[in-house]
């Protein structure tokens, strides 16, 4: 009985964790803007890439959990491309800053992790899940500020591919 309640509650954090339904947003709709620090301060608001360049901007559940880190190490091992294209890339989710800072360092992360504590942003995007952590959810943002592509699906295994081609498109 034990077994079947653990998994029962497994298969619901698994289920929050992907998808998303996020009702109050749809393509070609204005990005809502934030401004958000990353795990050393910085802040970073959607506005200040405004007529500069496409924003991959995703959501992820769990700071060093299996499906969020193969996640960002896909990015990781492919932000060269990124760069070089002129894209860039922000992932958000309601963990602390120390966790985030934790991940970053743990995995070498090399591009912005953005602390949503208040869940504001999380919820403003739509992908905040009844359990109190984010669905994981991409939103790609042209350089008007306007979501030119929702990922709802993400397969950790090729977004990082998946999202490149799609930013790409946006240059």
């Amino acid at each position: 009985m034990k077994r079947l309640k653990i998994l029962s509650i497994v298969s619901s954090l698994l289920l929050a964790s992907c998808g998303g339904s996020v009702e109050n947003l749809n393509e070609g709709m204005s990005a809502p803007n934030f401004n958000l620090s990353d795990a050393y301060g910085t802040f970073f608001s959607l506005t200040s890439y405004r007529d500069k360049s496409p924003v991959v901007l995703y959501f992820y559940p769990k700071a060093a959990t299996p499906g969020c880190t193969k996640q960002a190490c896909g990015i990781r091992d492919n932000i060269s491309k990124f760069k070089i294209s002129g894209i860039a890339i922000l992932g958000i989710s309601v963990d602390s800053k120390e966790k985030i800072k934790d991940f970053i360092e743990s995995y070498n992360l090399n591009f912005p992790l953005l602390s949503d504590q208040t869940k504001e942003v999380s919820k403003s995007y739509g992908v905040l899940n009844s359990l109190g952590f984010d669905s994981r959810v991409t939103f790609i943002i042209d350089k008007n500020g306007n979501i030119a592509k929702i990922i709802r699906d993400v397969n950790v295994d090729t977004h990082a591919e998946l999202v490149y081609e799609f930013a790409l498109k946006l240059q």
